[in-house]
């Protein structure tokens, strides 16, 4: 679950979203059903220094002049939503740019874990998810994106990043197919059609 904060979820936030808080009843239904199926669920999220010194170049004016959210200055906008259950075992990452792999430990727990597939919902879908997914498929781990848990700014640039998405190798379904078992099905495909 990546980056569903209230930094990036609340309209009044200089981070905001559009469309990611309108996922968020389908994001806490994925974490229910992950946490019911014993997948390991990881909430991967960003925190800034109160200086600045770690923000994206690209974000740090709109952050900077919108009130430092996500920093130890606004505490309350790196907070998860309440519908959100969170769980003693499920574990916490903070990642210091878009990609979930990027500079932290992400892949040696699931290394460890033994975990071949990654499931991706969250925000953004062209940026954190996107760079998540590539680096999960560069890495050899088999990436399903879960449609309506993600989000972007417009409908247009979250339809053109889903099916790039695809187009890459990306596994990319709805909530719906996920819980009804298609991403085992697909990842059986996938597999299949790369040993032959």
């Amino acid at each position: 679950m990546i980056d569903m904060q209230r930094g990036f979820l609340d309209k009044d936030s200089s981070l905001c979203i559009k469309m990611a808080a309108d996922t968020v009843p389908a994001c806490a239904e994925l974490i229910d059903h992950c946490h019911k199926e014993h997948i390991p669920v990881f909430f991967v999220t960003r925190r800034y220094r109160a200086d600045g010194s770690d923000v994206e170049h690209s974000r740090y004016k709109t952050w900077l002049t919108g009130g430092r959210p996500l920093s130890e200055l606004c505490p309350e906008t790196a907070e998860y939503p309440k519908e959100f259950t969170v769980l003693p075992g499920d574990r916490h990452i903070i990642k210091p740019r878009f990609s979930a792999f990027f500079q932290t430990e992400l892949d040696m727990i699931l290394r460890r874990l033994k975990v071949d597939t990654v499931i991706l919902a969250g925000t953004t879908t062209p940026n954190c998810i996107r760079t998540t997914m590539y680096d999960a498929i560069s890495l050899e781990y088999n990436a399903i994106v879960i449609s309506d848990c993600t989000s972007s700014v417009t409908e247009e640039i979250q339809r053109a990043n889903l099916l790039d998405m695809s187009n890459i190798g990306g596994h990319v379904m709805s909530l719906e197919e996920f819980k009804a078992g298609r991403a085992w099905e697909n990842t059986v495909e996938l597999l299949s059609s790369v040993c032959n």
